[in-house]
């Protein structure tokens, strides 16, 4: 089934934003720092605590978060929609409409979890993340 979610980005405090919204909204919350990632031998030691993705779920609710490594904070850029797509096809439909007008910033990929990815802003500069992993 075809699913948005929320992603949050923060400026380093991702660990402490999702412990407090998990303690607000229970459920499990698991957290990835980018030493644990592929990602580390990419970008520098001192983003190693830094958290590159979280997942807070509980029954239908999922919040996804994490640190801007890399990129700066910005009004406009703090939150992005994740559109979690349940076919190849799917994905590669809803990207390319959505990015007509807009731009990609990353086009629809294999990325290093296994899943296709893949980034862009649409014309009315909406942050979309494109998500596809056969279960």
């Amino acid at each position: 089934m075809t699913q948005i979610h929320a992603y949050l980005n923060f400026n380093g405090q991702c660990r402490e934003a999702m412990t407090f919204y998990q303690e607000c909204l229970g459920g499990d919350l698991t957290l990835q720092r980018v030493a644990e990632s592929p990602m580390a031998a990419r970008l520098p030691a001192s983003e190693d605590a830094n958290i590159m993705h979280s997942i807070l779920s509980r029954d239908g609710l999922m919040l996804l978060g994490s640190d801007m490594m890399g990129k700066k904070l910005e009004k406009g850029n703090a939150v992005s929609l994740c559109l979690r797509c349940s076919s190849n096809e799917e994905i590669n439909t809803f990207f390319d409409k959505l990015a007509m007008g807009g731009k990609v910033k990353m086009p629809l990929h294999q990325s290093f979890w296994g899943a296709t990815y893949g980034e862009l802003t649409d014309k009315y500069g909406i942050n979309w993340l494109f998500h596809y992993a056969r279960n």
